[in-house]
């Protein structure tokens, strides 16, 4: 998962540390307000900025080097699928050590939650992130990057969706306006020939690459918005390693999975010949996933950063910073035609998302000003 990659915007973490761990705070604008209203800090510190922006570029450097690494691992002559999908999440190690830097220092961090009743939880979400891990794959291998890319902005209307019936968020004007327009954008692609560009991919398989990538971006909202749900109403403890134990576990899960269905499937028979076909060379194919697993694991960095600074929604609206990026980059390593349909598409998701983060900064807005009224009172 890519971005495992992957909600609920406006609610930032708390200032203070004392002896426990830093807490954060998961949830964002919901029908209960007042709270989060509440929660807001009105000042922020230059290193609460300076981390939010490398967090920023982790996320969007992470997914963008991450998408056109998948892409160019199919255009040297890579095939499996399963390979792909387990290269989303098979650097998970690598937060181990991040966890080593933010411990549970004290029992007041820990969840009172059954360790059992977690563990079920971790292998059920591990189990959906290998499932989406494994439609993102199929759809970057029968689309351009930059189509492919597009059609993954649609998450944020499938996030409002989900949020606003597992998260109770609230749909204002500009967010349902987000919602329209970043659905016109995919279909927009969807119902355009001109968009097809993969060599030796037929309209067939072309249709299959977008449902695929479109559902695989629903079930990453669903993913986000179960995991804040989870942290709400079972974690209970906003902390950083809570976080990071949730990425880990899950994606040992994820992992373990699309190796199971890389077996299953047979497709391990022909990874010594497909390595030794590669048209870059046998360790260029060892080194495009050995990074792009490196790649998904920065991006994850960028976005368990952003949950812990700010919130799971802002990480999520993000992340499609990288949607004017990808396609540019695709455009120039692939050389992916950007005809007029796919500017349109672009124009009018950028839109969609401008939309939705003004929608962000109003919020934000709104609860530094009741922050700031109820401390006058």
């Amino acid at each position: 998962m890519a971005d495992s990659n992957n909600a609920a915007a406006g609610s930032n973490s708390s200032g203070g540390t004392n002896n426990a761990e830093v807490q954060i705070q998961i949830p964002g604008p919901s029908k209960a307000e007042g709270s989060a209203a509440a929660q807001e800090t009105p000042g922020k510190p230059l290193r609460w900025w300076v981390m939010v922006a490398v967090d920023v570029f982790f996320l969007i450097a992470g997914q963008t080097s991450a998408t056109l690494l998948g892409r160019y691992y199919y255009t040297q002559g890579g095939r499996s699928k399963w390979i792909s999908a387990f290269v989303q999440t098979a650097g998970f190690p690598i937060l181990f050590f991040a966890l080593f830097f933010f411990p549970a220092k004290s029992p007041a961090s820990c969840s009172n939650t059954p360790m059992a009743k977690i563990a079920v939880i971790y292998v059920v979400l591990g189990l959906i992130i290998a499932a989406d891990d494994m439609m993102y794959s199929s759809g970057l291998k029968y689309l351009p990057a930059s189509t492919y890319s597009l059609i993954c902005a649609s998450q944020l209307a499938f996030n409002v969706v989900f949020s606003y019936v597992l998260n109770s968020q609230k749909v204002t004007p500009l967010i349902f306006n987000s919602v329209v327009l970043l659905t016109l954008s995919a279909s927009l692609l969807g119902v355009s020939k001109e968009s097809q560009g993969v060599t030796g991919v037929s309209g067939g398989k072309y249709l299959l690459g977008f449902v695929l990538t479109l559902g695989a971006s629903c079930t990453y909202s669903l993913i986000i918005s179960l995991m804040q749900l989870t942290f709400e109403n079972i974690i209970k403890k906003h902390t950083f390693s809570a976080v990071l134990n949730m990425q880990i576990y899950t994606g040992l899960v994820a992992t373990f999975a699309s190796v199971v269905g890389l077996f299953a499937s047979g497709e391990w028979r022909s990874l010594r010949g497909e390595m030794n076909a590669f048209r870059s060379g046998q360790f260029s194919y060892l080194m495009t996933l050995v990074w792009a697993a490196v790649s998904w694991q920065i991006a994850g960095i960028g976005v368990l950063g952003l949950i812990f600074e700010v919130s799971a929604l802002f990480s999520n609206v993000i992340s499609t910073v990288s949607l004017p990026v990808i396609p540019l980059f695709a455009v120039m390593v692939f050389h992916d035609r950007m005809n007029g349909v796919k500017i349109v598409a672009m124009l009018i998701a950028i839109w969609g998302f401008a939309s939705y983060l003004f929608q962000h900064y109003l919020d934000g807005k709104k609860a530094k000003k009741a922050s700031g009224d109820s401390a006058q009172g």
